[in-house]
């Protein structure tokens, strides 16, 4: 109980480095990272390129040096083969993340399936559930989806999803 407290007055504070390194069950980061590595694994075969994207997309989103993005997508890794199904983490996403952030999350998604060049039907079918959980509608994730495989297509998927207010500095943040 005093290290749940001290964690938060640490995250609340912005003492220290704590926050950026530790990934609890409830963190929005790891509950993302899991989807994530789903969507990865998700057809059976990952390729070098989606893991690549994999870790560009949570260095890029969560602002998280080498490091703790290897700790992230370790922790990812183990969670995603314990879940029985993805509620666990669109609980998460859903409870700390607006509508804007959640979108962001099947973005992030989509963008890591497209990275190998194809989008695989059980890849779709995952992100349309997870996108269903998060409260994301159908006509949203279908845009989201188009979006992401224009840039696929373009090879302008350097930048990644856009930019949310979970990022280490959104534009909004910048101006």
């Amino acid at each position: 109980m005093l290290d749940r407290l001290r964690k938060f007055i640490h995250a609340v504070s912005g003492l220290g480095d704590e926050s950026a390194t530790s990934f609890a069950e409830d963190d929005h980061r790891l509950a993302a990272a899991a989807l994530l590595v789903h969507v990865v694994n998700a057809d059976g075969t990952t390729a070098a390129v989606e893991l690549t994207r994999l870790r560009s997309v949570i260095e890029t989103e969560f602002g998280l040096d080498a490091r703790a993005t290897a700790e992230l997508l370790e922790k990812a890794e183990e969670s995603d083969r314990e879940a029985v199904d993805f509620f666990r983490f669109t609980s998460v996403l859903k409870r700390t993340l607006d509508d804007e952030a959640r979108r962001n999350i099947v973005e992030m998604m989509f963008d890591v399936a497209f990275a190998d060049g194809v989008l695989d039907e059980i890849e779709e079918s995952s992100i349309w559930r997870v996108a269903e959980l998060l409260g994301v509608s159908t006509r949203e994730r279908v845009l989201l989806r188009q979006r992401v495989a224009r840039e696929a297509s373009a090879g302008d998927l350097g930048d990644g999803p856009t930019p949310g207010p979970w990022s280490p500095m959104s534009p909004r943040q910048a101006e």
